[in-house]
C-alpha cells in the first residue's frame, strides 16, 4: 500500500462516516498522511483528527476513534493506535507494507508520475543570458534547475515549453560589437566593454567569415561584428547548453517584440486605460495601484522605451500563444521585477497570477579551499565550461540541483571529484550501481522474480526502505508544486541511505550452498524497486544513473 493509496482510504472512510451520519462537515480534497519519525509510533500518520474535530463539535479523540474503527477494517491496515490529543498512528501489515516493491517495479518509469497537471500550459523560462559571453555560473545554475523543474512539471502532466529570452536588443549588444571590433584592430577593450578570451576568439571567427571588415567605416565594421559576433556567441551558448544536457523548444527574439509595433500598440493601450501617465517629460505606468512599491517609467523622457516596455510586450506575447502559467527564473538582482510584471498583468486585465518569477540567489565556487572567481575564457566570471570541466555534468546538475534556487551556496570543487560517500552524486549514483551489481549478483546465485510474497519482507530495514520509496511520489508532486527540485535531490539521498543499511542487514543471494527461498526472490524485488526509484529520480534532475562503477 503506497502512501497515496493509504491517503485515498483514510478519505474514503470519511466520506462514509459523513453519509453514516456520524459527522457533517466539508472534507479536504486530500488527506496528508506522514512517516512518523518513531518507528514504534507505526508505518504512518495523520494529524486529520486534529485538523477537523471542531469543525465537527467534537473532541479530536473522539472524532479520531470513529475514524479508527473504519481504518481497521481495511484490508492491509494491522492496526490503528490515537496518540497524544488526536493524532492517528497507522501500522500495515507486512504484506501490504511489501506489496509496494511489485507496484513499482510493474510501474517502471511511471512510478512517481501522475496527471495532476494535466491540461495545463506552461512556459518555463530559463538561462536567458546576454549572447555578451559564455553561461557564467548564475547563468549554470539556472540551466540545472530550471531543466529539472521542467522535467518534474511534466511528469505531473503539464505541458511545458522551455524558453531562451534572446536578448539581441540594447546597449550590452552594442558594447559587445565594440568589443569585439577593438580585439580585431588590436587595440584594448573598451573601458565598458567585455574581456576574456572568448573576444579575442569570437572576433577572430567573424574575421575569418568577412576579412574585409577592417576596411569598412567603423559604423558599417561595427554592424557587421554585431550581426555576426552575436550568432557566433549564441551559437555557442546553445552548444554549451545541450552538451550540459540542456535544450530549448523556442528560442525567442527580444527584437521581434519592436516588429510592427507591438510594443507601442499595446503602450498605447495602456494610455487609453489610464493606467500610464505624463509626467516629468515621461511616461510612466501606475504600478503602484496594483501592488507595487513604486511607479515605473515605461517611456524615457527621450522618447525611448524603458526596459519594463519589453517586458510587457514579451508577456503578452506569451499569453498570446495560449500559456496559462508563466514561470520565469530571474537573478538574486531582479527582486523588483516580481511586483512590477505582475502589476503590468494586472494593468492589462490579465490575472497576475499567470506570472510566476523565482529569483535565484549566487553560487561561490571554492576549490582548496579559496573562492575561484577567474575564468581566463569568460575574463571576470567562472563559466559552464569551467564547471563541467572541473567536476563533469552530472556533479555538476546535481549539485546546482539540490539546493533551494532562493539560497546562496558554495560548491566545494575538491568535494565534487571525490568518488566517496562524502560526494552527494556519487552516493546516489553508487546505490543505483549497487542495486544492478545485487542484482547480477543474485541472477548468478539462482535467484529470480517469478515469484512474489511481500509477507516475508519483515526486517526493520525493509520496513524504513519501502516507506522512503513510497514517500517518493509525493516529494515529486510537492517539488513541482512549490518549483523546488532539490526535495527530489535531498529524497534520493535517504533512498540511498536507507538502502544502503538494507543491503548490510539482508542478503539476497543465499551462501554456503543454500537452497533459494521466497524471501530471496522477494528481496530482490525489492532491490529493483529502489533501483528503478532511483533511475527515476536521477533522470528528473537529468543526471545519468550508471549501472557500474
Amino acid at each position: 500500500m503506497t502512501p497515496e493509496e493509504l491517503s485515498s482510504a483514510i478519505s474514503a472512510c470519511l466520506k462514509t462516516a459523513v453519509a453514516d451520519g456520524e459527522f457533517d462537515i466539508e472534507l479536504p480534497a486530500e488527506v496528508r498522511v506522514e512517516r512518523p519519525k518513531n518507528r514504534e509510533h507505526g508505518d504512518w500518520a495523520t494529524n486529520i483528527a486534529l485538523q477537523l474535530s471542531k469543525k465537527a463539535g467534537m473532541n479530536p479523540r473522539e472524532f479520531a476513534g470513529i475514524l479508527k474503527n473504519r481504518l481497521e477494517a481495511i484490508d492491509g491496515v494491522a492496526s490503528v493506535d490515537i496518540a497524544g490529543p488526536g493524532f492517528l498512528n497507522i501500522t500495515l501489515d507486512a504484506g501490504a507494507a511489501g506489496e509496494l516493491a511489485r507496484t513499482i517495479v510493474e510501474a517502471g518509469t511511471a512510478y512517481g508520475t501522475n496527471t495532476t497537471l494535466a491540461g495545463r500550459r506552461i512556459n518555463l523560462e530559463f538561462v536567458s543570458a546576454n549572447p555578451t559571453g559564455p553561461i557564467h555560473i548564475g547563468g549554470t545554475r539556472w540551466a540545472a534547475v530550471g531543466d529539472a523543474l521542467a522535467r518534474i512539471l511534466q511528469s505531473q502532466g503539464a505541458d511545458v515549453t522551455r524558453e531562451y529570452y534572446f536578448n539581441d536588443h540594447g546597449a550590452q549588444i552594442d558594447r559587445f560589437a565594440r568589443s569585439l571590433y577593438a580585439s580585431a584592430l588590436g587595440r584594448p577593450a573598451p573601458e565598458d566593454g567585455y574581456g576574456g578570451d572568448y573576444i579575442v576568439d569570437i572576433a577572430n571567427r567573424v574575421l575569418a567569415k568577412d576579412p574585409s571588415i577592417p576596411s569598412l567605416d567603423e559604423a558599417d565594421a561595427l554592424e557587421q561584428f554585431r550581426a555576426i559576433g552575436v550568432d557566433l556567441m549564441f551559437g555557442d551558448i546553445k552548444k554549451s547548453l545541450h552538451e550540459f544536457g540542456v535544450d530549448f523548444d523556442v528560442y525567442f527574439h527580444e527584437h521581434s517584440l519592436f516588429e510592427n509595433n507591438f510594443v507601442e500598440g499595446l503602450l498605447e493601450q495602456l494610455k487609453g486605460s489610464g493606467n500610464l501617465f505624463f509626467e516629468d517629460g515621461a511616461w510612466w505606468l501606475k504600478s503602484t495601484d496594483f501592488g507595487d512599491d513604486r511607479d515605473r517609467v515605461v517611456i524615457r523622457s527621450d522618447g525611448t522605451p524603458a526596459y519594463i516596455a519589453g517586458d510587457i510586450g514579451y508577456m503578452v506575447n506569451k499569453r498570446q500563444r495560449g500559456f496559462d502559467l508563466n514561470i520565469i527564473m530571474l537573478g538574486a538582482d531582479h527582486h523588483g521585477y516580481v511586483a512590477r510584471l505582475k502589476a503590468a498583468a494586472a494593468a492589462l486585465g490579465d490575472d497576475p497570477d499567470t506570472i510566476e518569477v523565482m529569483i535565484g540567489q549566487l553560487v561561490n565556487l571554492v576549490k582548496d579551499g579559496t573562492p575561484v572567481r577567474m575564468s581566463k575564457r569568460a575574463g571576470t566570471v567562472v563559466s559552464l565550461e569551467d564547471l563541467v570541466e572541473a567536476v563533469g555534468v552530472d556533479a555538476a546538475r546535481y549539485t546546482l540541483a539540490r539546493f533551494s534556487a532562493d539560497s546562496n551556496i558554495d560548491i566545494d570543487l575538491d568535494l565534487l571529484t571525490k568518488r566517496s560517500n562524502e560526494n552527494p552524486v556519487f552516493y546516489v549514483q553508487y546505490a543505483h550501481a549497487r542495486t544492478h551489481a545485487v542484482e547480477r549478483n543474485a541472477v548468478s546465485a539462482g535467484v529470480d522474480t517469478s515469484s512474489f510474497d511481500a509477507s516475508t519482507l519483515g526486517h526493520p530495514t525493509e520496513g524504513e526502505l519501502l516507506a522512503a520509496l513510497g514517500q517518493f511520489p509525493g516529494v515529486v508532486a510537492q517539488a513541482a508544486a512549490f518549483r523546488e527540485p532539490h526535495r527530489v535531490a535531498r529524497h534520493l539521498e535517504v533512498i540511498a541511505g536507507t538502502y544502503h543499511r538494507w543491503y548490510d542487514a539482508c542478503r539476497i543471494a543465499p551462501i554456503g550452498g543454500e537452497p533459494v527461498e521466497e524471501v530471496h526472490r522477494s528481496r530482490l524485488w525489492l532491490n529493483n524497486a529502489t533501483q528503478q526509484v532511483l533511475a527515476n529520480g536521477l533522470s528528473l534532475l537529468g543526471v545519468s544513473a550508471p549501472e557500474r562503477m
